[in-house]
């Protein structure tokens, strides 16, 4: 062992001169294996990235929430399409018993979607004919994950007997206010109704089907009347105050509301319980793809990199051809000369690595900062790094050590 420590030392030494003395074969090479890496590295970052970004607006709107529907949503992702069976509406009386014979400890919310083509007024200012207009009750910020910029929500009493209140979204607020007016308080025009702005509610973008900040949520007894329709159909959002209750909430609601709509034990169920969590888990279900896509394509560039690697330490170990000579002259033996081109191989791989890991994590955190991410130390990809690096230096090392360690040290020191 006390042998063994100076030699590996050693060789690391001579491992960085010969770096140094074909500098540009080896920063190419460096580079190719850095390539690889970064690619390998810097795609999964971004998934991972991508994911945590997911899974926390999930969370943030509710991912201890389910919903009550007659109709779930339609999803197609690629060339897969997920759609739910669709069953009778559920009305304005049965949504309202629900809430009301519904004992579990979990926050409910009842709303209706009025129209996705509303015009609000402001005096002379009009937004286009693509506001989503709602009817809700005063538990739908709550369960829904909006937040208020400013003002209020609405209270019970506004809910049930359908005051002219609205909530605006940010997106209708810049579109009809100037900068330095309070919305809060001003008169409105949706539709034919007057109503009075009550509340400003906090950014939360258009992804996943929702309206976005393009949206107006007024009472939901007050959309009843201003936006008839036959067979209005309802939606029921359940929070349960805790998330290890969900699935007893679950259960609960599914057996209060069949009583509610006169099923007996031997009915199907004729409406769908849709946890928030399922379309999360449908698309995390699907990045796996590009995850796989990513690999890919790393381990190819690492491919090559490995075929790089090795030929320059096949030309290395013809052009060392007489210091290997010298070598074995002075005693060195096969083993420690087959030693010294792998660790050589294995630092050139090392240093590729390295450089890798930083634009990787660079690259992925690059995308992580334009979906408003977090930053993320992927700490296992890392050490994937490392160890991919270690058998592509392993490898290609492998046949121009064995090709040196069999060098005839006669030939060799006559070798020009």
């Amino acid at each position: 062992m006390i042998w063994i420590k100076p030699l590996v030392f050693e060789n690391i030494r001579i491992a960085f001169q010969s770096i140094r003395g074909n500098m540009v074969r080896s920063v190419l090479t460096i580079l190719i294996i850095a390539i690889g890496i970064s690619a390998l590295v810097g795609i999964l970052t971004a998934i991972d990235s991508i994911k945590n970004s997911i899974t926390s607006e999930f969370t943030r709107l509710g991912a201890n929430t389910f919903s009550i529907q007659s109709r779930s949503m339609r999803v197609q992702i690629g060339t897969n399409r997920y759609r739910s069976k669709n069953y009778n509406y559920i009305s304005y009386f049965q949504a309202r018993e629900f809430r009301e014979r519904y004992t579990f400890p979990a926050t409910v919310s009842i709303s209706v979607n009025a129209t996705q083509i509303g015009t609000v007024k402001y005096e002379s200012k009009k937004s286009n004919p693509n506001v989503t207009v709602r009817g809700i009750d005063e538990n739908f910020l709550q369960t829904a994950g909006y937040e208020l910029e400013s003002g209020r929500g609405l209270t019970f009493k506004e809910s049930f007997e359908g005051d002219n209140v609205a909530l605006l979204g940010s997106a209708l607020i810049k579109k009809l206010f100037s900068g330095d007016t309070d919305p809060v308080g001003k008169l409105i025009a949706v539709g034919s109704g007057k109503y009075t702005i009550v509340g400003v509610l906090k950014d939360k973008g258009s992804g996943f089907g929702s309206g976005g900040d393009q949206i107006v949520l007024l009472p939901f007894t007050n959309v009843r009347q201003y936006f008839p329709r036959p067979q209005m159909n309802f939606r029921i959002s359940v929070m349960p105050r805790s998330p290890q209750l969900l699935d007893a909430a679950i259960g609960e609601a599914e057996a209060v509301f069949r009583n509610i709509r006169g099923l007996n034990i031997f009915d199907d169920t004729d409406f769908i319980v849709e946890k928030s969590d399922n379309l999360v888990n449908l698309l995390l279900d699907n990045i796996k793809y590009v995850t796989l896509a990513a690999t890919i394509i790393g381990f190819i560039t690492l491919l090559g990199a490995a075929i790089g690697l090795m030929n320059i330490l096949l030309v290395t170990v013809a052009e060392r051809t007489r210091e290997i000579g010298i070598h074995k002259a002075m005693g060195a033996n096969s083993r420690s000369i087959k030693q010294q081109f792998l660790i050589e191989s294995i630092v050139i791989g090392q240093l590729g690595g390295l450089l890798g890991i930083i634009l990787g994590i660079l690259a992925g955190n690059g995308v992580s900062m334009l979906i408003g991410s977090s930053f993320i130390i992927p700490w296992q990809w890392m050490f994937a790094g490392v160890i991919l690096c270690l058998f592509v230096s392993l490898g290609s090392g492998v046949l121009p050590a064995i090709k040196a360690s069999k060098l005839d040290p006669i030939e060799a020191l006559r070798y020009e």
